[in-house]
C-alpha cells in the first residue's frame, strides 16, 4: 500500500469525518500490532514462536476529541487483551465534560438543547452508568484537589477572580459566581489555591472564599491583584493580614476606555502604556502626573477617572521592577478565564452547582499540574527581595507603633 497516495487521496476527499476516520484506522492498526506481539507472531502466519491465537474481536466505543470511535480490541483465544492506553478513556476536563452535558439530560433539558450539547464534545450516546461512573471518580479527584494542604508558601502574590455562569434553582435560571484564585508558591510556579461558588461576589461571598485558603496554610500573602468586586478589600483585610490590593490592567484598562470618545483612544492608550515604561518608580509617578496634566486639557473626566485610581493601579511600584513585568501584565488568571469559558460555554445553563464545581474544578486541577511541570512563572531572587523588602517594612511600622504607645504610656513623676 502506497501509504502517501492513501493519504493524498483522503485529503482531496476530505469530509467532516476524515480525522475520525484517520484516527480508528491508526488505532485498530496499532491494537492489532500489540496483539501479534503478544501472540508471539503476525496474525495469520504459522510460527514456533506463537504462544496465542486470536479469536474474533470486540467492539468498544472510544470517546476522543474527534468523535466516538468504533474500536476493534483483538480476542485471543487464551487469556484476555485490553490495552491500558484504552481504559483511561478521556482526560479529566473531557470527561467532566460529558458527565455534565449527560446530568442535563437526565435532569430534563430540551432534546434540541441536548443535541446540541452532546454533538459539542463529539460523543454519540451516554447511559445512566456511564455517567454515574464517571461523575463519582471526578467528585473524588476534584475534591481532593480543592482540599489539599498549601504547603508551599510563602504564596507572595495572589490572583483572585469571578466568573459569572448560570444553573438552574427553584425552577429558574439564576447566576452565580465562580471565585477562582491562583498563586505565586515559594518555588516561583503558579498553583491553583482554590474555587467556590457563592451566589454572589459581595463581601460575605469573598471573605468566606479566602478563609478557605487560609485554613488550609496559606501564607505570606504580600499582593492581591482582582478586578473592583464588592466587599474584596474588606476581605483581604480580614483574613489576610499585611496585604494590599492591586487593581487589574486589564479590567481597569477597559473602565477607562469607557470615557473617551473612539476617536481618542488610541492617544488614550499610548498616555497609559507610558506610564509603566518607566525605569523606576519615581519615573512611574512622575509620567503619571505628566498624563494627568495632559488629559486635563482636552478629557478632563478621563483625567479625573485616571487620577482617582492612582493607589489602585500603581500599588506595585514598592515591588522590585524585575517583577513589574509579571505583576504589571494582565492579570494572570484571563487566559485561564478563556479556557474554563471554552469549555462551560457548551452547557450554557448548569444544572446544578456540584456540576459547575466538577467541570471548573477538572480544567483547574488539568492546568494546575500543567504550571508544575513546565517554567517557573517568577525569579526565586526577585521574590525574596519583595519578601526581605515587605518584612522590613512591616517591622518598621510595628516599631513605630510601638514608640507611640510607649509614649502614650509615659508616666509623669510628679503626677505620681
Amino acid at each position: 500500500m502506497d501509504l502517501t497516495r492513501l493519504l493524498e487521496e483522503q485529503i482531496h476527499q476530505a469530509g467532516p469525518d476524515l480525522l475520525r476516520d484517520l484516527l480508528q484506522t491508526f488505532i485498530n492498526t496499532l491494537l492489532s500490532a500489540e496483539a501479534d506481539a503478544v501472540c508471539g507472531a503476525d496474525y495469520g502466519v504459522t510460527s514456533e514462536t506463537r504462544t496465542n491465537r486470536r479469536n474474533g474481536y470486540r467492539h468498544p466505543d472510544f470517546d476522543t476529541r474527534a468523535g466516538t470511535l468504533d474500536v476493534a480490541v483483538p480476542k485471543l483465544r487464551e487469556g484476555s487483551y485490553f490495552p491500558d492506553w484504552l481504559l483511561e478513556r478521556r482526560k479529566r476536563a473531557e470527561r467532566a465534560l460529558t458527565s455534565v452535558v449527560a446530568t442535563c439530560y437526565i435532569l430534563g433539558v430540551s432534546t434540541r438543547r441536548m443535541d446540541k450539547l452532546v454533538g459539542s464534545p463529539g460523543i454519540e450516546s451516554l447511559s445512566k452508568s456511564q455517567v454515574s461512573q464517571m461523575a463519582g471518580e471526578l467528585d473524588e479527584q476534584v475534591e481532593a484537589f480543592r482540599t489539599r494542604p498549601l504547603d508551599a508558601g510563602p504564596y507572595t502574590f495572589v490572583a483572585a477572580d469571578a466568573l459569572v455562569l448560570k444553573i438552574r434553582e427553584a425552577c429558574r435560571v439564576v447566576p452565580v459566581h465562580a471565585l477562582v484564585a491562583t498563586g505565586i508558591n515559594a518555588d516561583g510556579h503558579r498553583e491553583v489555591l482554590g474555587i467556590q461558588v457563592p451566589s454572589s461576589d459581595e463581601g460575605p461571598g469573598w471573605l468566606r472564599f479566602f478563609r478557605d485558603p487560609v485554613a488550609r496554610g496559606m501564607t505570606g500573602v504580600k499582593r492581591v491583584t482582582s478586578d473592583v468586586h464588592p466587599g474584596l478589600k474588606a476581605a483581604i483585610a480580614a483574613t489576610l493580614p499585611g496585604a494590599s490590593w492591586q487593581r487589574c490592567r486589564s479590567h481597569y484598562t477597559a473602565n477607562l476606555m469607557s470615557q473617551p470618545p473612539k476617536a481618542s483612544w488610541t492617544w488614550v492608550k499610548t498616555l497609559r502604556h507610558s506610564i509603566y515604561d518607566q525605569p523606576d518608580a519615581a519615573g512611574v509617578h512622575a509620567q503619571f502626573d505628566g498624563v494627568v496634566e495632559a488629559l486635563e486639557a482636552k478629557l478632563p473626566k478621563v483625567a479625573d477617572h485616571l487620577g482617582q485610581a492612582r493607589e489602585e493601579i500603581l500599588a506595585n511600584t514598592c515591588f522590585p521592577k524585575q517583577l513589574w513585568a509579571k505583576i504589571w501584565s494582565n492579570n494572570p488568571n484571563e487566559r485561564l478565564n478563556s479556557q474554563i469559558r471554552r469549555r462551560t460555554d457548551v452547557v450554557g445553563i448548569f444544572p446544578d452547582r456540584e456540576a459547575i464545581i466538577r467541570l471548573v474544578g477538572a480544567v483547574l486541577a488539568e492546568q494546575h499540574d500543567e504550571w508544575a511541570e513546565g517554567r517557573r512563572y517568577m525569579n526565586l531572587d526577585a521574590l525574596e527581595q519583595t519578601r526581605l523588602a515587605s518584612d522590613a517594612d512591616a517591622d518598621a511600622e510595628t516599631r513605630e507603633l510601638l514608640n507611640e504607645w510607649v509614649g502614650s504610656r509615659t508616666i509623669d513623676p510628679l503626677a505620681a
